[in-house]
């Protein structure tokens, strides 16, 4: 059976500042500190928005312990998301050719796409020499769908070139449109990343009777399972909030969370690592759900003994 680490999707959520720091524990450094205590894996989402400079990941890997992992969202522009043209860096805005009327970058050329891949790329390097870099979260947005075969095969090609373009850094791929695992659909979806060694990222999320969101379907493509929590907020979920956080505004039940216990064992008994990563990032929630899950698959608790064996876990 494989590993199983638990973590959350961010560490530095206003409101999860607010609740679950100690009022001690007020800047960046000792915010990263004080949650490296306590977990050994952490989603980064801040790049999804801009790509930060190297000297930021260089400052995570130095802030964390030995065998910690960082798991990165991908930047939007990667993954067909539209991006404001506000938060490019200086290099890549001299590459936009086209700006909205809301001041959004959306379909950018092929230059200013290879030169974003490049500058994430650059981001994460720092991470992946300290032995510290986990996978490249690809959330992709629910219009990248495969409602017919030409819709599935031309997103599938762009996958395909992300994935190339971010050799050889480990791919999580979430897709947001249940198109993707609806009747035969599913097995060509998961021959198609595991072919690949791509990571299918397992989702639980509201669902509605239009089964507008992905299913709750555990599945392992590669020898990575990656499972994602996102609150079953049937009233925020899709809507318009002031910040992430309030869309997964939920804390889950020890009845939930004992739901995906069986489903988590199975996928470990298929692959080397299980990640279960906590994305209800409003206030505590994250870290308490994280906490008890962990409870509840009886992981033992992370403290300073078991950072080095987090080395060992990766099977990488």
């Amino acid at each position: 059976m494989g590993a199983i680490r638990v973590g959350t999707c961010s560490w530095t959520d206003k409101t999860m500042v607010a609740a679950w720091y100690p009022h001690a524990v007020r800047t960046a450094e000792q915010r990263l500190r004080y949650y490296a205590e306590r977990f050994d894996t952490v989603e980064a989402d801040s790049p999804f928005y801009a790509i930060p400079r190297p000297s930021v990941s260089q400052a995570w890997a130095e802030r964390t312990p030995p065998g910690f992992v960082f798991h990165v969202k991908a930047f939007g522009l990667l993954t067909r998301h539209s991006v404001e043209e506000e938060r490019l860096s200086p290099e890549l805005r001299e590459l936009v050719t086209h700006v909205d009327p809301r001041g959004r970058v959306r379909d950018p050329s092929p230059e200013l796409l290879e030169a974003a891949f490049q500058e994430f790329r650059a981001f994460l390097e720092p991470l992946a020499t300290a032995g510290k870099m986990g996978g490249v979260l690809m959330q992709f947005p629910p219009w990248v769908a495969a409602r017919d075969r030409t819709h599935a095969r031309e997103n599938l090609g762009y996958l395909e070139y992300a994935a190339e373009a971010l050799a050889p850094h480990r791919i999580l791929v979430e897709f947001r449109h249940p198109s993707w695992v609806t009747g035969r659909q599913q097995a060509q979806t998961m021959r198609f990343l595991a072919d690949r060694g791509l990571a299918y990222v397992s989702v639980d999320a509201p669902q509605f009777t239009d089964r507008s969101t992905m299913p709750p379907l555990a599945a392992a493509t590669s020898d990575w399972a990656y499972v994602r929590m996102h609150g079953r907020n049937r009233d925020t979920f899709f809507a318009r909030t002031q910040s992430a956080a309030d869309r997964f505004d939920y804390l889950y039940t020890t009845d939930e969370l004992q739901e995906w216990a069986p489903r988590v064992r199975e996928l470990a008994e298929q692959t080397k690592v299980t990640w279960v990563m906590f994305n209800n990032c409003k206030h505590d929630y994250a870290p308490r759900n994280a906490q008890e899950i962990a409870s509840i698959l009886r992981i033992e608790p992370y403290t300073e003994d078991r950072q080095a064996e987090g080395q060992l876990e990766l099977g990488v």
